[in-house]
């Protein structure tokens, strides 16, 4: 009997250290969120507009791929145009050129330089972070989120940024209630 149960322990060891020794080269996930099973998301199931016969044929733009169809739902652009104004101003440009509305925000922003490939550099940068910080052998066995565990050190504590600015006699917005007062 005794035998028995080491030959066990022994094993599920074995296997157990087996289980970590996996992939190396898959990409660490910190956010553990799968679908459960293999029906629809229905997430990605989204209402479209009526279809609708034009007046005439020859007015038709040409079809482009991956460009947008008339039976598209565009929600921003509805209430845009619900609430008195006009839809054209929040439609995606496709000459990549820069909105009247936005030119000043984008100046602003690009008033110290702006890096073309910082997109490619961040995520670069944070699949290294992710790989240092994928999580302990016992979060990953039982399937544990740990992104927030991760990223925990890089996060702002938003009210303490509130209280400091208030402190400082700045004018901000109401923010919710901290929950970590009410544990």
């Amino acid at each position: 009997m005794q035998m028995a149960r080491g030959t066990i322990t022994l094993a599920l060891i074995a296997v157990l250290a087996m289980s970590a020794c996996g992939n190396k080269n898959k990409d660490p996930e910190l956010m553990n969120i799968r679908p459960e099973g293999r029906g629809p998301d229905e997430f990605t199931i989204l209402p479209t507009k009526a279809l609708e016969a034009p007046d005439f044929t020859a007015a038709l733009p040409s079809p482009t791929p991956g460009g947008a169809n008339l039976t598209d739902p565009t929600p921003k652009a509805d209430a845009v145009a619900a609430l008195g104004g006009n839809p054209a101003r929040v439609a995606p440009r496709n000459d990549g050129s820069i909105g009247r509305g936005d030119a000043t925000l984008v100046t602003h922003a690009r008033r110290f330089g702006a890096d073309r490939v910082i997109r490619q550099t961040l995520a670069a940068e944070d699949l290294e972070f992710r790989r240092k910080n994928e999580g302990r052998l016992l979060e990953r066995l039982f399937n544990l989120n740990v992104y927030y565990k991760a990223y925990d050190k890089v996060s702002l504590d938003q009210y303490r940024e509130l209280e400091r600015f208030r402190r400082l006699g700045i004018r901000t917005p109401s923010a919710p209630p901290d929950p970590a007062k009410f544990d």
